[in-house]
């Protein structure tokens, strides 16, 4: 091999070399970036936000339905009676 050859295959390896280490370090950024990507919990707080909220929106349904119930049934007949006598003029006449 003459002096040129090997200062061509010197130069070849060398590019071959940084064209490696160029295409490593990408990989290895892209590895990194998928990691960070995977243990990223940010968006985990807005699901966890909306699964209170609609917790919350159920709990609120059911206590609404529980005194409607609980007012349709019992405590507005009563109330109405006892407003309605309180008005009566009939009764209270001389």
């Amino acid at each position: 091999m003459n002096k040129d050859h090997k200062m061509m295959d010197s130069s070849h390896m060398k590019k071959v070399v940084d064209v490696s280490r160029k295409v490593i370090e990408t990989i290895q950024r892209a590895h990194i970036r998928v990691r960070c990507m995977v243990h990223d919990q940010r968006g985990e707080a807005y699901v966890d936000m909306a699964v209170k909220i609609l917790i919350g929106v159920v709990i609120g349904a059911l206590l609404l339905s529980g005194l409607y119930s609980l007012f349709g049934d019992s405590v507005l007949p009563k109330l109405t009676q006892k407003i309605n006598g309180m008005f009566d003029y009939t009764a209270a006449g001389p």
